[in-house]
C-alpha cells in the first residue's frame, strides 16, 4: 500500500496563532486571584509571566493573534511538519478508516513542546529577563524550553519531577546540553519542596510539585519569569500552528476528519491539533466532527475528576482555574508518560468537556504500550509513551469502524517520538509495566475540599 505524505513549504507556516475562545458560546469562567478571590487581571499576572503572554492569556475577543517574525523564523527550521497517512496501521487493523498523524516528532527536541517554548522565550527576552524558571514531567517540555531560552540567550533552571528525573537521564543530559540547569522536585532549594520532603521524604514528585518550585524560584529572583509548558490559554494559543497546518493538509488529501484525537495531560497538544478544527464544528460546519482527549487511566481528570476551581500546583501559588480536576494534591502514580501525570485540565479544554462539545478517555498504561508497539512496528516510529495514548484511542476507534464498516476519517497528534524512552519499552517487554487504578475514595479525599477555595 502506497505511504502517502502531505508536505507543506515555509510559506505556509500560519502567521497568526487562533484563539478560540471568541467562538465558543459558553466561554471559560474566569482565572481567580487567590488572595482576591476576584477575577484576574493581565497585571495580576506580570510577576510571574512575560506581559505579552498575561495578555494573551486573558484575551477573549482576538480570534487571530500574530506570531512574531523572530519566532517563525526558528519555526522554519523544521515546520511545517509532515501530516502521513498511516496506510502500514490501517492495514494491520485490516480496518476500513483512514488514519491520518500530524508528525511533531521531527522537531530538534523529538515533539511539538518547542512551539510555544520559543514564543515564550521570545517575549520574555523582548521583555528585558534575563532568567526563566520552568517545570517538566516527562523533559519534552523542559528540553524544548532549553533550546529556545539558549537561542534567545536567557539562563533557565528547570524542575524536573524526580521519578523522571530518574527515569529519563537522558532528556535530563539533552536539557543540560542546551544549558539548562536541571533540579529533581521536589528538592530542598524552595519552601515548597522542603516542605513537602519534609511531610513525605519518599515522594516522587509531580507536575504540580514541580510547577511550585518553579513558581517560588521565578518570584523570589530578580529579573526572572515563570515560563510554562501547558494548561493555560496562551500556551494553547501557540500550539495551534499544528492543526492550522494540518487542516491545509487535510484538504491535500482531500479528506476531513471525521475524529480528532490527541493524548491529553495538560491540554497543549490536545488543543494545537483540534482547536482550528474546532472552529468550524462551533460554526456549525462539521456539527458530526469527534474529538477526543485520550488520558492515562491512571491520572483521569476528565473522565472521572470533578468541574472545580482548583490550583494549578501543588502549594496554592498560582491562580484559581476552573477545570476538570483530582485535586491539587492528588498524587499520580508512577507511569512512564511523564508528561500526562497532571491533576487538572486547562480551564478551555474542561469548558469545552462540560458543555460535551469534546469527549475524553482513559487508556491503561499497558494498552498504550501495546498500541505504540502496533504503531512502531507497522509505521516505522517508536513513539513517546504519551502520544501512544492518542494512538491507542485511533485505534480503538479504528476497530469500531472494522465492526461497522464505516469509513471513517481519524487524525491523531503524533506529538513526540520515544527514542529517549527506551528504557520504558525495555520494562514493557520485560513484563515489568503494570496498570494503576484510582479509586473513587482516592479521588473523593484529593476533591472533597475544593468549594472552600473560593
Amino acid at each position: 500500500m502506497e505511504r502517502k505524505k502531505f508536505l507543506l513549504n515555509e510559506n505556509d507556516i500560519p502567521q497568526a496563532w487562533y484563539n478560540v475562545i471568541p467562538d465558543m458560546a459558553q466561554k471559560p469562567a474566569p482565572l481567580i486571584h487567590p488572595a482576591t478571590k476576584q477575577p484576574l487581571k493581565a497585571e495580576d499576572l506580570y510577576p510571574i509571566f512575560s506581559k505579552a503572554a498575561s495578555e494573551q492569556e486573558l484575551n477573549t475577543t482576538d480570534s487571530w493573534i500574530e506570531i512574531p517574525e523572530a519566532v517563525r523564523e526558528m519555526y522554519r527550521i523544521w515546520r511545517p511538519t509532515p501530516l502521513v497517512r498511516a496506510t502500514g496501521l490501517e492495514k494491520l487493523l485490516d480496518t476500513p478508516a483512514h488514519i491520518y498523524f500530524k508528525n511533531e516528532s521531527v522537531s530538534p527536541v523529538g515533539s511539538h513542546k518547542l512551539n510555544s517554548a520559543l514564543a515564550q522565550a521570545y517575549y520574555c527576552k523582548q521583555e528585558g529577563v534575563t532568567n526563566i524558571t520552568t517545570e517538566t514531567g516527562a523533559g519534552q517540555w523542559g528540553a524544548a524550553l532549553s533550546l529556545a531560552a539558549k537561542h534567545f540567550g536567557l539562563e533557565l533552571a528547570v524542575y524536573m519531577v524526580k521519578i523522571s528525573y530518574n527515569q529519563k537521564p537522558y532528556r535530563r543530559s539533552m536539557m543540560q546540553t542546551y544549558g539548562a540547569e536541571v533540579i529533581s522536585s521536589p528538592s530542598m532549594s524552595t519552601k515548597a519542596g522542603r516542605k513537602i520532603i519534609t511531610d513525605n521524604p519518599t515522594y516522587q514528585g509531580s507536575l504540580g510539585t514541580a510547577i511550585s518550585e518553579a513558581v517560588e524560584l521565578a518570584i523570589s529572583t530578580p529579573n526572572c519569569k515563570y515560563v510554562l509548558g501547558s494548561v493555560l490559554n496562551h500556551v494553547a494559543l501557540h500550539q495551534t500552528v499544528i492543526g492550522l497546518e494540518a487542516e491545509k493538509q487535510m484538504a491535500m488529501a482531500e479528506e476531513y476528519p471525521d475524529v480528532v484525537i490527541a493524548c491529553f495531560g495538560g491540554g497543549s497538544n490536545f488543543a494545537g491539533l483540534s482547536f482550528p478544527f474546532l472552529r468550524h464544528k462551533l460554526n456549525g460546519e462539521t456539527p458530526d466532527t469527534r474529538f477526543i482527549a485520550a488520558e492515562p487511566a491512571s491520572c483521569p481528570k476528565l473522565t472521572r475528576g470533578v468541574f472545580q476551581y482548583d490550583f494549578g500546583d501543588e502549594a496554592g501559588y498560582t491562580p484559581l482555574i476552573p477545570m476538570y480536576t483530582l485535586g491539587h494534591n492528588f498524587c499520580p502514580a508512577n507511569i512512564h508518560a511523564g508528561g500526562l501525570r497532571y491533576h487538572g485540565g486547562g480551564a478551555i479544554i474542561s469548558q469545552l468537556k462540560h458543555d460535551n462539545i469534546i469527549d475524553a478517555v482513559d487508556i491503561p498504561q499497558l494498552e498504550s504500550f501495546k498500541a505504540a508497539t502496533m504503531f512502531a512496528r507497522s509505521e516505522g516510529i517508536i513513539p513517546a509513551p504519551e502520544s501512544s495514548h492518542a494512538i491507542a484511542a485511533t485505534i480503538n476507534e479504528a476497530l469500531k469502524c472494522k465492526v461497522s464498516g464505516e469509513k471513517k476519517t481519524i487524525l491523531f497528534n503524533l506529538s513526540g517520538h520515544g527514542l529517549i524512552d527506551m528504557a520504558a519499552y525495555d520494562r514493557y517487554f520485560a513484563n515489568d509495566l503494570t496498570n494503576y487504578e484510582v479509586t473513587a475514595e482516592d479521588i473523593a479525599k484529593t476533591t472533597k475540599d475544593l468549594e472552600k477555595l473560593l
